[in-house]
């Protein structure tokens, strides 16, 4: 049989996080062709042109370019609507880092128009398609914790206007405390995405907080606009109860007003599993389950008066799955075998739009005090198959 013809890719945005898409899109997949970038910044399209061997480009010029099948969106997130609409009323296949736009409404807009002109639109982050990822989603499938129940998410990343850049140009633009780039649509959409590999759609949700702190004032006595006032206008602590549609119910706090801490649990009726950091691919995965390692002497139970009650250990699961180091772009590698076999790529632009109206949900229910009934729904992504290949081998497992 012969080999798939590549899908010929650009890139619009040039910022920090092209520099590992390049790499992969370039150097990891066979499937996608990087062909061209372009940014606002001309010097920064430059320097990433020649740093991988392509061409520096307009926007118009990949917009324009007939033989450009897809478009890797990585502008900062108050540009995501503008330029994937762009891309999209081009003609060309659309994959966007996360999230898809800075509020619920943009982003159903562009899945309308992706689905009236049948055109590929896929969305950060993929990090639900890496090795560690998809082996906790198998263990789960194939009953390791008993029927799901329940799960609970904490992620908290204290972000404030602290360093002596902050703002003061392109390269040091702080999205995180701009509209889109909250902890809830940045480091959440990583939580989200997760959880619906894992269970699926939610079927409502509830939610307190929002924008607690939003007048602050630049922290660093470096800074030329030490202790002038700023304003943070999105959402940064945010917690809520969240409903899935297969009746798992689940927790989430997100905070970036909070000191660091982070943690990612799942509930069964025979064990629990504790996993790692949804930023990324690959991390430990640990089994609680009663019994589970043969120690008669440390199985003896607790026996309270009110019964046996067997002592949980800790056992490390091994991955199942490559891609288990950073393989950002592996979804976008996917939504080109999507194209050139004609299937549905893991990470459809439903997921990303189910994911947004979760954190607009959360938002909804903390204004007006009622449980939100989500709207949208989305197909749980197709899993990988199995098999940890190395190198080049990996990627049989996207070629479905």
């Amino acid at each position: 049989m012969s080999q798939t013809k590549p899908v010929k890719a650009a890139i619009i945005g040039c910022g920090t996080i092209s520099h590992i898409y390049m790499t992969n899109l370039k150097n990891k997949f066979r499937i996608t062709e990087l062909i061209g970038c372009s940014d606002l910044i001309q010097e920064r399209a430059a320097k990433r042109a020649a740093e991988f061997g392509i061409k520096k480009m307009t926007n118009e010029e990949i917009l324009r370019d007939p033989e450009i099948e897809l478009v890797v969106n990585l502008t900062f997130p108050q540009a995501h609507y503008a330029v994937s609409k762009q891309i999209l009323e081009a003609g060309k296949h659309c994959c966007v880092e996360k999230m898809m736009t800075v509020n619920f409404a943009e982003a159903r807009e562009l899945a309308e128009l992706a689905k009236k002109r049948g055109l590929l639109y896929c969305a950060a982050p993929d990090t639900f398609l890496g090795g560690g990822w998809q082996s906790a989603r198998k263990y789960i499938d194939d009953g390791f914790i008993g029927k799901p129940i329940g799960l609970n998410a904490v992620v908290s990343c204290s972000y404030q206007p602290a360093g002596d850049k902050f703002d003061l140009d392109p390269d040091h633009f702080f999205f995180p405390l701009h509209p889109g780039g909250g902890l809830p649509f940045d480091l959440g959409g990583y939580y989200l995405h997760n959880m619906i590999n894992l269970f699926g759609s939610v079927k409502r949700v509830s939610g307190f907080g929002g924008n607690i702190d939003p007048d602050r004032f630049f922290l660093n006595p470096s800074h030329p606009k030490y202790r002038e006032p700023f304003h943070v206008d999105t959402p940064t602590t945010l917690s809520g109860a969240l409903e899935f549609v297969n009746g798992v119910h689940g927790t989430f706090l997100i905070s970036s007003d909070a000191s660091v801490y982070d943690c990612f649990s799942v509930q069964g009726t025979e064990a629990s599993m504790t996993l790692f950091h949804p930023n990324w691919f690959s991390g430990p995965l640990t089994l609680h389950r009663p019994g589970a390692v043969v120690d008669e002497e440390k199985n003896i139970g607790l026996n309270n008066g009110e019964g046996y009650r067997p002592v949980p250990d800790k056992v490390p699961l091994p991955l199942l799955h490559g891609y288990c180091d950073n393989s950002r772009g592996l979804a976008v590698a996917d939504t080109a075998y999507a194209l050139r076999n004609n299937r549905r790529p893991r990470a459809h632009f439903d997921m990303g739009l189910h994911a947004m109206e979760i954190i607009h949900g959360m938002l909804e229910s903390a204004k007006t005090n009622q449980v939100y009934q989500m709207t949208t729904t989305c197909e749980r992504p197709k899993p990988r198959r199995t098999g940890v290949e190395t190198g080049s081998g990996q990627e049989i497992t996207i070629d479905d």
